[in-house]
């Protein structure tokens, strides 16, 4: 009866004792309660190539090739039928609106209570998850298809999700080389009023490129946490690089966003300006200024104060944020990328509807394979959208 598996499912969540219990083993007894023959976490890796189960019994899954790989790139419901009989519904699991990969639930027939309780179930998969990857070495690892290189274990303890967003507005970041990065980052954080959003790119190619991206994180995130304004995040960042890593400098654009009015205000330290996508096209230099000196030692001797930069978006525009390493990516021809042609994949992909965090996903992926996994830099890109309430 629906209202016995809701109530077992209930049980089980109520007992203190089932939050020690492992995912495989809770999403099982979960999958009981409700009734379902049996369920199945897929965590998308590292690189959003495939989705690999948290148990060794099912094979790995592509997610550019299959009906799981449908439903994570779509974060819609997509039923097949099993090839051990009855129906399997592929279910988007996902925290908030970061991706973490798919549940499959088995049973021998799919109807619309079925569905609803594997929707309850793929929730609470992404909760667990989420609350327990940052310990679990075993998600991490499933997440992983390469050895991880020293720097890139480093700058990747201190990201945040991929993906932030609320109902007025969604952050979005890729970077590569996944395993081997070494100082680019992005960030991107709310408030209840404000999206921040950076993105950094560290002098060199090694373990103290990484080391000035992670204190360059670490001192915007201490000022930020405790209000400060823009201009103030900047010099806290400063003022660490200078006094810790005075050898060392990065370029950087940090970006602070109104989630109410959509005002827009950013400092670029000598970095490539931000780009503006507006009803699917591009803004031409509409959020082009001068920049000021990279972040770190070269600041402090600047003879005029960090600029900040002001502008109004409108609803459903795209900023784009983005370090060298993409734009000189070579294509498959041999030719670079260059600015022309990576914007006009991000119109394209927005015109077609596609979700901000997919669009990323298929472009940086499009990069990597042109250089055959092999990029001469790192390549780095952060993306938000405006999109108020509507009233």
């Amino acid at each position: 009866m629906p209202e016995t598996a809701d109530s077992a499912l209930g049980e089980f969540l109520a007992d203190p004792r089932n939050a020690a219990v492992d995912l495989t083993t809770a999403v099982a007894r979960c999958a009981k309660a409700l009734g379902l023959q049996s369920a199945v976490v897929y965590q998308a890796d590292l690189q959003q190539r495939q989705l690999a189960p948290l148990n060794d019994v099912v094979p790995t899954l592509p997610i550019d090739d299959s009906l799981a790989g449908w439903a994570y790139r779509t974060q819609s419901l997509r039923v097949e039928e099993s090839e051990l009989g009855g129906m399997t519904a592929w279910l988007p699991m996902v925290d908030g609106v970061e991706r973490l990969g798919v549940l499959a639930v088995h049973a021998p027939a799919l109807d619309p209570l079925s569905l609803r309780r594997g929707r309850t179930l793929a929730h609470l998969c992404a909760m667990m998850v989420t609350s327990k990857r940052a310990f679990k070495d075993t998600y991490v690892r499933r997440a992983r298809t390469a050895p991880m290189q020293l720097p890139a274990e480093m700058l990747r303890a201190y990201l945040p999700p991929r993906t932030i967003g609320t109902t007025h507005a969604v952050s979005t970041a890729v970077m590569e080389p996944a395993y081997e990065i070494g100082g680019d980052a992005f960030d991107h954080a709310l408030t209840d009023t404000t999206l921040h959003a950076e993105i950094l790119d560290s002098m060199g190619h090694n373990l103290a490129s990484g080391l000035t991206t992670v204190v360059s994180l670490a001192a915007c995130r201490n000022a930020r946490r405790t209000g400060a304004d823009l201009s103030e995040l900047v010099d806290a960042v400063d003022e660490a690089l200078a006094e810790w890593l005075p050898d060392q400098f990065c370029t950087a654009i940090l970006c602070q966003l109104n989630l109410a009015t959509g005002g827009l205000r950013w400092i670029n330290c000598g970095h490539p300006p931000p780009l503006l996508i507006r009803d699917q096209h591009l803004m031409a230099d509409a959020l082009e200024r001068d920049a000021d000196p990279p972040l770190g030692l070269p600041a402090t001797f600047a003879s005029t104060p960090r600029r900040v930069h002001e502008m109004q978006l409108e609803p459903g525009d795209r900023v784009l944020m983005y370090t060298d390493g993409v734009t000189e990516a070579r294509t498959q021809r041999g030719d670079e990328l260059g600015l022309d042609r990576f914007v006009d994949y991000i119109v394209r992909a927005t015109a077609t509807g596609e979700l901000p965090p997919e669009t990323l996903r298929r472009l940086i992926h499009s990069i990597v394979d042109a250089q055959d996994n092999r990029l001469h830099d790192d390549a780095t890109i952060v993306m938000f959208e405006w999109r108020p309430a509507s009233r």
